[in-house]
């Protein structure tokens, strides 16, 4: 109820009512907590109860983040409202201060979490500017970082690998120590099924059989690692050949890096238009009112009402405490009956424009890093403004391919939706036979959805490379991939390995620097650092934000590694290296696959 003052003194209806027959001042001031419109102290308070008209009673409260709350106030120790510990309810009960306190309570959860929210807003505002400059911090070593992988994309690479194969002996090792000390101890052979299920871990680390286990399982991993190595090392020569080829390119093309931003607008356009238009579908129609009834047998129960005209109908009176509530928007004609379909259209339209702006920021990309790989002298022959006329291209010449292999995608994320939906409402029930198939159906379509991803990306870099349709590049680009899958597969795991690893420790660095410059007070660029509610605020936004902006720049720079990987399988199979048909790939590359070929 939205009042303009707080109670200032304990009162009750029924005190008020008795007050009403000698004077007409306390419920003057009692009315105001009521409803609008309300002026009937003679009503029977069952009736005001049940009708909601009037509190029961009221108490001293003070406003609060907009709210009346009880004006608690500890004397002496002892919990008082308008210094009294006791009072009276509209039945005449007894009640006391710390009743009151406890029914409060749960309004006080919600209100302590406005309060924490404010605290968090007061944090933003009084911090914004450190937060600016750990991002920009972010930005700048996220470019540092793709710039630098040419030199360091090796290192890291191998240095992880060789930290992952040193570790992993050291743990056969301590488990070879743990088993041989067991063998020799009584009791320790027990096997584990004998012993069976143990919620203490610590049951399991005492048998001998357990550290057997987990040196067969070390044992097995260091060896799979070990003969990938052996048989792949010349693969992973090449991957890292790419990923160096992949930063040069990107050091020649740096406007690349800034087109996740035109992505992100695109992105946010079509999320409004969605949002928009699901609001006017869900809104439109009038206003639909239903009898809210109080009693299970109410023969007017859910059934439409006119709140202007609900109370001079019987309505009441046939089922006391019924009112007439809000139900929803609609109505009667077809196009109210079809309204869940038309916001299922509109789901599918937005997943369809979605995947459209990620495919033209793909074919975007790739036209700009084909430019790149199909030069000869590079970076001389490379054309001017290579990222907008691929972004022309794309537009002008391949509009209905990205449409097209962007509606399949959308219609397979729409089958998941509708999987997801189906999956909520059979959760309840006991039908294990059509719970089962529809796990099933989920992991099929998602597994659909990765495969349709991974092929609608490769299409992509196909079109932009010879221009042809969707479906003949799609097939172009599987067919070259499987003549190269053992090379697919290794640049992979490679890529993702790494962009990762460089994510991980571009957030985790950032988010180090500004915890040292917070937790020491140190100043900045001549600014101090504010006092904050949570220091933890600011924090966590830089760690995030910086992971997001590491995000952006490396799936440009997957992009261009991806696509110098499909144009170098195509150069390997339409060149041989003769002065006809020499390779165009760069001097790198080249050095790495005449020592590949000799080997």
């Amino acid at each position: 109820m939205c009042v303009s003052k707080c109670p200032d003194k304990f009162s009750t209806y029924t005190d008020v009512q008795l007050q009403y027959q000698i004077t007409a001042a306390p419920w003057d001031y009692y009315r105001q907590f009521c409803k609008p419109g309300f002026n009937n102290p003679t009503k029977p308070i069952a009736q005001v109860l049940r009708d909601e008209d009037c509190p029961s009673m009221i108490v001293p409260s003070r406003p609060f983040l907009q709210r009346c709350f009880p004006d608690f106030i500890t004397q002496n120790g002892t919990l008082t409202v308008a210094k009294k510990t006791h009072f009276k309810d509209a039945l005449d009960t007894a009640r006391s201060v710390t009743e009151l306190r406890d029914a409060a309570n749960g309004i006080t959860g919600l209100v302590d979490a406005k309060e924490v929210g404010m605290k968090i807003v007061e944090d933003y505002a009084a911090s914004w500017n450190w937060i600016l400059i750990g991002l920009v911090m972010a930005l700048v070593v996220s470019l540092i970082f793709i710039l630098l992988l040419r030199f360091t994309a090796g290192l890291l690479l191998w240095f992880t690998i060789i930290a992952v194969i040193l570790v992993i002996a050291y743990g056969i090792w301590h488990c070879y120590l743990e088993f041989s000390l067991l063998r020799q101890q009584p009791g320790a052979d027990v096997t584990i099924v004998d012993i069976g299920f143990q919620t203490d871990v610590m049951v399991y680390l005492q048998l001998s059989q357990t550290w057997f286990i987990f040196l067969i399982a070390l044992g097995t991993i260091e060896a799979s690692i070990l003969i990938i190595l052996i048989f792949l090392r010349r693969r992973v020569r090449v991957a890292i050949a790419l990923l160096r080829e992949g930063s040069k390119a990107v050091s020649y093309i740096m406007s690349t890096l800034f087109y996740p931003i035109i992505t992100f607008l695109l992105l946010a356009v079509c999320s409004s238009y969605f949002a928009v238009t699901s609001v006017f579908l869900a809104s439109s129609g009038d206003a639909i009112y239903k009898v809210m009834a109080a009693e299970s047998n109410c023969m007017y129960a859910n059934k439409t009402c006119n709140p202007e005209t609900f109370n001079k109908t019987n309505v009441s009176t046939a089922c006391p405490g019924a009112q007439c509530t809000f139900a929803f928007y609609g109505g009667e004609t077809p196009y109210h009956r079809y309204l869940f379909i038309l916001q299922l259209s509109n789901l599918l339209i937005f997943l369809w424009l979605v995947n459209f702006t990620i495919a033209l920021g793909q074919c975007t990309l790739a036209g700009a890093f084909a430019s790149y790989y199909w030069a000869r002298r590079k970076p001389q022959d490379i054309p001017p403004c290579p990222l907008f006329s691929s972004f022309s291209r794309a537009i002008r010449y391949h509009t209905g391919s990205l449409a097209f292999g962007a509606l399949i995608l959308a219609v397979v994320q729409m089958a998941r939706i509708i999987l997801e939906y189906l999956d909520s409402k059979l959760k309840g029930a006991n039908n294990v036979a059509a719970r089962f198939v529809l796990c099933c159906l989920k992991c099929c379509f998602w597994c659909l959805e990765r495969f349709v991803k991974f092929m609608n990306r490769n299409a992509y870099i196909m079109i932009a490379i010879y221009g042809k349709g969707f479906c003949m590049s799609a097939r172009d680009a599987f067919c070259l991939l499987m003549r190269n899958v053992v090379r697919v597969a290794v640049l992979d795991r490679v890529t993702d390995f790494l962009l990762f690893l460089g994510k991980v420790l571009i957030a985790g660095s950032v988010g180090v620097i500004a915890f040292f410059f917070f937790t020491h007070k140190m100043p900045i660029f001549q600014e101090e650092v504010p006092t904050l509610h949570y220091y933890w605020v600011p924090l966590l936004t830089v760690i995030f934000g910086s992971y997001l902006i590491a995000h952006g720049f490396f799936s440009v720079y997957a992009m261009c590694v991806d696509t110098l990987f499909l144009c170098f399988c195509e150069d390997l199979e339409r060149n041989d290296g003769s002065s006809e048909k020499p390779f165009l790939m760069s001097a790198g590359l080249h050095s790495i696959l005449r020592k590949t070929d000799h080997h």
